[in-house]
């Protein structure tokens, strides 16, 4: 009787694990099905090359390029905030802050992740871009800098969360031997404890970034649906994700090509998360190899 219960509970088990591999399966099957009808009308060099994203226009380019540096653009932004404060908060709480402070304010920092993406969208446009406008004159209402600075401040608790964690697990010994040789806290941290937990601090990095790239309403709302191949912040700007939100909206005829295009930019997306979750995935283990 106790190895049925054991073999039922070893089965459901293996279910949940299935789930989401299956999932993964589904929805890459269905981006290649889909997308397939359209690069049979379009080169795949084309879409890779053009310089030009005007699929909706009379005049048409199918090049991913602009939603690509759109995406990568205020993803950087975003980075450029994030990782400097979010490392600096988990390196105080980890080695400055009081361990009742850690408790409270660890779980606060986590609220921001809890906030819905469409508040920090129009948080966004209502209040950083004109606040940035009072000092740069020549920023348009809908640009690359405003989405970016606040996709930067929703993953900070990201970043904060898991590299704190990633320095938390650092072995005491080695905090000892550094304070033994006369180092001071500082010190300790960044040339101790931050190279020790570097596999953790990068993987926090990177499924970061995953984040920025697939986030959705806030450049929707904030960084406007042009696309451009720019690096210009102060400009208005368009991401993959806001142009698939553009066309799922249902002014595009379902089965055309024009509809076709979410699909193919989806695979380019799908693409760039999946090389960077791989990459982090290479990097914890060369790390914990390293340390080991």
């Amino acid at each position: 009787m106790r190895n049925k219960k054991e073999k039922i509970i070893e089965t459901i088990l293996m279910l949940c694990a299935a789930v989401s591999v299956l999932t993964t399966i589904g929805i890459l099957w269905v981006l290649l099905s889909e997308s397939s009808s359209f690069f049979s009308k379009v080169s795949l060099k084309d879409f890779l090359t053009d310089t030009e994203w005007t699929p909706l226009f009379a005049e048409k380019h199918f090049g991913i390029l602009p939603l690509i540096a759109g995406t990568m653009l205020t993803t950087f932004i975003a980075i450029v905030i994030a990782l400097p404060t979010g490392l600096s908060i988990a390196i105080y709480l980890n080695e400055y802050a009081p361990k009742k402070f850690r408790k409270v304010v660890k779980p606060l920092l986590e609220v921001l992740a809890a906030i819905p993406t469409v508040v920090y969208g129009y948080f966004a446009l209502m209040v950083v871009t004109p606040f940035l406008q009072k000092f740069i004159p020549d920023m348009a209402g809908f640009n690359a800098l405003s989405p970016g600075i606040v996709m930067g401040i929703m993953i900070i608790p990201i970043i904060s969360s898991l590299s704190e964690d990633a320095l938390y697990s650092v072995p005491k010994a080695l905090r000892e031997a550094s304070y033994g040789m006369g180092a001071t806290r500082l010190q300790t941290a960044f040339k101790v404890l931050v190279p020790a937990a570097t596999s953790g601090i990068t993987v926090s990095i990177i499924l970061a970034i995953s984040r920025a790239i697939g986030e959705t309403m806030i450049v929707a709302i904030a960084a406007g649906q042009q696309p451009r191949l720019t690096l210009n912040p102060l400009v208005p700007i368009e991401t993959i994700t806001t142009y698939i939100v553009q066309v799922s909206l249902g002014d595009v005829v379902q089965g055309s090509l024009e509809y076709q295009t979410i699909f193919a930019a989806g695979i380019a997306l799908f693409a760039l998360t999946f090389v960077l979750n791989n990459i982090s995935y290479f990097i914890k283990k060369k790390f914990q190899e390293k340390y080991e």
